[in-house]
């Protein structure tokens, strides 16, 4: 698949796991964290909040990769 192609896939997939990454941590606060004191729940959702990075990442380290027969320069289609 084409880099090109890889990207205009990536960018749906990037909203849809900020999206489900949410849900997930709104679902995840009601059912635990609810009735636990204020600083807790502030630690909690500092680190939810950058638990997103690591599903993103995946997501861009493939739409960045080079497809089969493609250059390495990421600068090629500009």
């Amino acid at each position: 698949m084409k880099r090109r192609t890889k990207k205009l896939l990536g960018i749906p997939l990037l909203i849809l796991i900020a999206f489900i990454y949410a849900i997930l941590g709104v679902v995840v606060y009601e059912w635990t964290f609810i009735h636990l004191p204020n600083w807790v729940q502030v630690i909690y959702f500092a680190v939810a909040g950058f638990g997103w990075f690591y599903p993103a990442t995946w997501a861009i380290k493939w739409m960045s990769a080079p497809g089969p027969g493609e250059h390495e320069d990421p600068y090629k289609d500009l």
